[in-house]
């Protein structure tokens, strides 16, 4: 068997990574690009559903600059790590990041929102068709909405895309 030099893991027989070592490069990569801006932290990386590799960014002075307008910066680095993880032929390629719980608060937040739209529903029996969102947040209000015994689609495309709520016909 040859040896491996440098710190560069050689993929498995069949091409491909373990979980665990997708885990440790995405956690690695962004600590890296976090050094770039001259902030050493530790990423906390975990996967919940063996899908998503979760990559967690504690609080920090360069908070702002980290999750960028709206999240943006944060899609950015996601989609960097996702990037580096296909193109090194990583099985596991989709990755979330959360600096200092950001999403987990806007998804919270969110939550809170769609709580009142499923009330809307359940109380008019009518449809709700919710404002255009990003996926991650439609996949937040289907899931709770989906839990309060609704009904849930997205209609529309690209920037137009939103949730409809509709009670469930039994």
């Amino acid at each position: 068997m040859p040896e491996e030099t440098d710190d560069i893991k050689k993929p498995a027989e069949d091409n491909q990574y373990s979980k665990e070592e997708a885990i440790q490069y995405a956690k690695k990569y962004l600590e890296d690009i976090l050094s770039f801006f001259g902030l050493n932290t530790d990423v906390y990386a975990t996967t919940e559903d063996n899908e998503v590799i979760e990559l967690h960014v504690p609080s920090t002075h360069l908070n702002g600059f980290l999750i960028g307008q709206h999240g943006d910066t944060m899609r950015a680095l996601q989609f960097l790590v996702a990037s580096a993880l296909k193109n090194n032929k990583h099985e596991y390629t989709r990755v979330n990041i959360d600096v200092a719980d950001y999403k987990k608060a806007r998804a919270d937040r969110l939550a809170e929102k769609a709580e009142e739209w499923i009330k809307k529903v359940q109380e008019g029996g009518e449809p709700v068709h919710v404002p255009p969102m990003n996926a991650a947040d439609r996949r937040i209000v289907h899931k709770v909405a989906n839990e309060a015994g609704l009904v849930t689609e997205s209609e529309g495309e690209g920037q137009d895309r939103h949730v409809v709520l509709k009670p469930a016909t039994e």
